[in-house]
């Protein structure tokens, strides 16, 4: 093998071995866990797949490999598909909440002078160099009823000081804080594809007589369809196992499932079912990254 094929075989194997390392293996652990069965031990189910034990132990631990743990979760007697709509339909409302925040954002900082767009960018990236935990602490002083928010709005005659918000603890509180926190992921992508587009294909456009908006909705929107595609991935797929903001500024009314997969984890100590729900919640999130490839894939086709 010559050094130049060397060299491109390292750079091909190094993601992959990264992938192999980071996700491929974990996912067979929790994958492995939820065929098992739940036991009163340390660790609290019954092993399968130890190989330590020799191959003969390896072959009858076959014949132990149970999917009861996925029919109790798919099952309609209980919490999980109801806490997986609800985490859909949050993180979808989240998601379109995301777009319509972050489009007009990204659409200004890459039509802003040249000059500027970097101090743009930083302004956008600038949360991240605090973290995240307390950022969502802090909209709990914000949100809750003798807040910030609610003392601004009494201060300026807005609501009664007898009447405060109830925001806190609301599906509300839960959007805003998803809204605030996955922003910047939103506002990347778009400002990327959005900053590459030809503005000379706009000023042919109103040379030939199209109005601004419809000017966006034939050349602008389409062209940033694949920043729109990729913020909306970013943001949808972390927000459906979103933990941290339900549980601190969602109320106990609030069903996302990662709470439920917490719940499971750690106070009902049944690791084979919450690693059942995080196989099925994967499985779940795999739909539109697939979706999203082949997007993508005839993108590439038609060009």
């Amino acid at each position: 093998m010559t050094g130049k094929a060397r060299g491109r075989w390292l750079v091909v194997a190094i993601p992959y071995l990264w992938l192999l390392a980071l996700f491929l293996i974990p996912f067979l652990i929790v994958f492995k866990i939820s065929l098992s069965q739940d036991a009163i031990a340390q660790p609290p189910y019954t092993p399968v797949f130890d190989l330590a034990a020799g191959w003969a132990a390896f072959r009858e631990s076959l014949g132990e490999l149970s999917i009861d743990n996925y029919g109790y979760v798919l099952s309609w007697d209980n919490e999980f598909i109801e806490a997986y709509g609800s985490s859909l339909w949050i993180a979808g409302i989240s998601t379109v909440l995301l777009l319509l925040v972050g489009y007009p954002i990204a659409y200004a900082m890459a039509r802003a002078p040249k000059s500027i767009r970097p101090t743009l960018l930083m302004l956008v990236i600038l949360p991240f160099w605090t973290s995240f935990l307390i950022r969502v602490y802090a909209w709990m002083g914000i949100l809750s009823p003798e807040g910030l928010l609610n003392q601004l709005l009494i201060a300026l005659g807005i609501i009664s000081p007898d009447a405060p918000l109830q925001i806190l603890a609301t599906d509300t509180a839960v959007y805003i804080g998803i809204v605030y926190s996955y922003l910047p992921f939103m506002i990347l992508p778009l400002y990327s594809a959005l900053e590459k587009m030809d503005e000379t294909l706009l000023e042919a456009a109103a040379d030939l007589g199209c109005p601004p908006l419809a000017a966006f909705w034939k050349i602008t929107w389409p062209l940033s369809l694949p920043g729109v595609f990729a913020g909306c991935l970013l943001c949808f797929i972390p927000a459906v196992g979103e933990f941290v903001i339900p549980d601190l500024l969602g109320g106990s009314d609030t069903l996302m499932i990662g709470k439920v997969l917490w719940t499971e984890f750690s106070v009902n100590r049944s690791w084979t079912v919450s690693s059942a729900v995080a196989v099925l919640l994967l499985l779940v999130l795999v739909v539109p990254i697939v979706f999203y490839q082949n997007v993508q894939q005839r993108q590439l086709e038609g060009r």
